[in-house]
């Protein structure tokens, strides 16, 4: 092709100049045209025209400059993701996040529906808002999953790892309802316009929680993994020597029945869930279904299996959502129902479950006020899973006629009460020992359970620790510790049960829910004393009571033991403090004192055989003079607030949305309506 141009020349002559293009470089047959693929073709015949020298060291260096890339972004991109997310799951807890009020939602699963995948449980984040949901009492191929995994398997990890700090679960709102003001102590507590009881209409589901994203389990320490171990030691005496039976005897090898109706096993279900001892539950969760059978011609204590088998088979319902417990919950509690049919509505002691028949002591028409009052708890939650009143409205009778009751000083209730009048007898003598103790304990939780709407018991619980303080409080010489007393006829005495060490959890989960601090300030004081008791004694472990010395002498200490009390039979009251102080506070003080209780009892009531015992002699470390029993509430209570008292993550059930029954069985804080 040609292409011609005009030269400007003098007219009218014209000049022009001939240029001639090769034919590859023509573009068929039109101009030039600066296209992509002319472009690749010169790019690709200057590639062809370098050496392979050349080419060989550009590849290498695209590639080395690739893999910086590649190294550049996984370095950068990794915090960055992990910033973003940490800041999605901020906003999740703001407080106008969407979501529904956490004033009970259960921590663990509860039940599925038949068709959701098996052995699938969402865990609770506490970066996230959870939603309620109402699952089936009976799913179809239901499996066990315990929420912290198997043990056996974290065992093969690194325990020594610091355990991760979940964050703070969102709180209650208050509501501007009526205050109540009891001597300088101003309570909000959310109101209702009617009781509880009168709400059940119908069959109350069980709360579920599902995340919006699944929390990573919470690592065990090594503190707790010796918390599995001693459980697992003492599981395998009760295995191998007292399986299905009520309590085991370790050193004989054999057992001894109270009802017959395998009272350790129960006792020790939920603390099993708990610490994700999957096989040990599986395998007793097969013998409640085949073999724990009420219909027996056995007289059984109302109290006692109100707090460990109904309280101990509705918490597994919730923590597991197996409804297998619920029907035996609701077995037990029907056959429980005729010691409310008594003249004043208190009801007997004793309980025929098999005969369907009632009667106080044989040797008495009384029942104890701690026995006939702390059962609330675990009737009022069976009235609310099943939609049925009768439970709650028998329980509910006692705590109100009591409430009106005289014979009270400051708050503080006599240690019996008549089954046929309705009266406190053996007036004068008040204690938060045996027989009261766990009266002034429901007082609170009852109000915490039922969403802090029913003020009597509130007015009753703050009566009573004022009453506390005006009585029965002293301290003792050298070191001056702050102890509870006794007061009979107007004469204080400087003894304090075990048992009373209650206290300064009760006190101090008061506080958490909003009572005057001046209880936080007593509950530590108290927790002091508690410890002393171990500390003060030469194998490390408590005696059933102490008597205080009110005035200094030379050579002696704050604590004095009578031959008469000083066995141990390894209570878990002064562990149970403990975990609510360490909960709480933070303060790991209360861990190490934890810590140096779990030690002296494996140094004195181990069994190498399998099991623990308790013993005759806390004085005598040369010889402890072992009883040959472990009770059913070492597995069930102590061995548990260990466990949970060692570790730092606040959703390994909650207090601001469980409420622990006076056997250490959780239940759930109902949402107000």
């Amino acid at each position: 092709m040609y292409v011609a141009a005009a030269v400007a020349a003098s007219p009218p002559r014209r000049d022009f100049i001939s240029v001639t293009l090769s034919p590859e470089e023509a573009v068929g047959a039109g101009g030039y045209n600066n296209s992509k693929a002319r472009r690749r073709r010169s790019c690709w015949r200057k590639w062809k025209q370098l050496s392979r020298l050349q080419r060989s060291i550009i590849l290498f260096l695209f590639a080395a400059l690739t893999v910086c890339g590649v190294i550049s972004y996984t370095s950068v991109g990794e915090p960055w993701k992990s910033l973003t997310n940490k800041s999605a799951d901020e906003r999740g807890t703001e407080p106008d996040a969407p979501g529904l009020k956490l004033a009970n939602p259960a921590v663990l699963p509860a039940p599925q529906k038949a068709d959701a995948n098996a052995g699938d449980y969402p865990e609770l984040s506490p970066q996230k808002k959870p939603k309620l949901l109402h699952g089936r009492r009976n799913p179809s191929n239901f499996q066990i999953k315990p929420p912290w995994g198997d043990v056996r398997q974290q065992t093969r990890h690194d325990t020594s790892k610091a355990v991760e700090e979940p964050a703070q679960a969102d709180k209650q709102g208050k509501t501007e309802k009526s205050v109540i003001s009891w001597r300088g102590a101003v309570i909000e507590p959310d109101q209702s316009s009617e009781p509880p009881s009168s709400r059940i209409k119908e069959p109350e589901k069980p709360l579920s929680v599902e995340s919006e994203s699944q929390k990573e389990p919470v690592p065990i320490n090594e503190r707790q993994m010796a918390v599995v171990e001693a459980f697992r030691h003492a599981w395998k005496g009760y295995k191998d020597f007292a399986w299905g039976h009520d309590e085991l005897k370790p050193l004989s090898k054999s057992y001894s029945e109270w009802f017959g109706l395998g009272l350790t096993l129960i006792d020790a279900l939920d603390t099993m869930w708990i610490l994700g001892l999957r096989e040990e539950f599986e395998e007793a969760r097969k013998w409640v279904a085949n073999d724990l059978a009420f219909d027996k011609n056995v007289d059984v204590n109302l109290f006692e299996s109100t707090i460990r088998i109904l309280g101990g088979l509705l918490s597994t319902y919730h923590l597991s959502g197996d409804s297998l417990f619920l029907e035996k919950a609701k077995d037990i509690g029907n056959r429980l129902m005729p010691a409310f049919k008594t003249p004043s509505k208190i009801p007997y002691s004793d309980v025929n479950i098999g005969r369907g028949t009632a009667h106080p002591p044989r040797w008495t028409s009384d029942s104890t006020v701690a026995e006939v009052t702390s059962i609330q708890l675990e009737f009022r939650e069976l009235s609310r899973l099943t939609g049925d009143e009768k439970y709650q409205k028998a329980v509910d009778e006692v705590m109100k006629h009591v409430h009106t009751l005289s014979g009270k000083n400051d708050g503080l209730v006599p240690m019996f009460i008549n089954t046929n009048s309705g009266q406190f007898t053996h007036l004068g003598v008040y204690t938060l020992g045996a027989r009261a103790d766990s009266y002034y304990e429901y007082l609170l939780k009852q109000w915490i359970q039922g969403g802090k709407t029913e003020n009597e018991l509130l007015e009753d619980y703050m009566r009573a620790i004022e009453g506390v303080k005006k009585h029965l409080l002293q301290r003792s010489q050298p070191k001056k510790l702050t102890f509870v007393g006794e007061l009979a006829h107007g004469h204080f005495s400087a003894k304090m049960d075990h048992l009373v060490c209650f206290l300064p959890g009760t006190l101090a989960l008061g506080a958490h829910n909003g009572l005057t601090a001046d209880h936080m300030k007593l509950a530590e004081a108290l927790i002091e004393t508690c410890y002393q008791m171990y500390a003060q004694v030469e194998t490390g472990l408590s005696p059933e009571i102490v008597h205080f010395n009110l005035h200094a002498q030379n050579g002696h200490k704050d604590v004095e033991i009578k031959p008469a009390d000083r066995h141990n039979l390894l209570r878990p009251e002064t562990v149970e403090s403990l975990f609510y102080m360490y909960r709480f506070t933070g303060d790991k003080k209360y861990q190490d004192w934890g810590w140096e209780i779990l030690q002296n009892f494996n140094k004195y009531t181990r069994v190498p055989t399998g099991g623990y015992t308790s013993i005759n002699n806390v004085q005598n470390p040369i010889n402890p003079e072992p009883r040959d029993k472990m009770e059913s509430f070492f597995l069930g209570e102590t061995l548990k607030y260990m466990f949970l008292l060692f570790s730092d993550d606040i959703d390994l059930i909650n207090l601001d949305k469980y409420v622990f029954n006076t056997e250490a069985h959780p239940l759930p804080i109902w949402v107000p309506a």
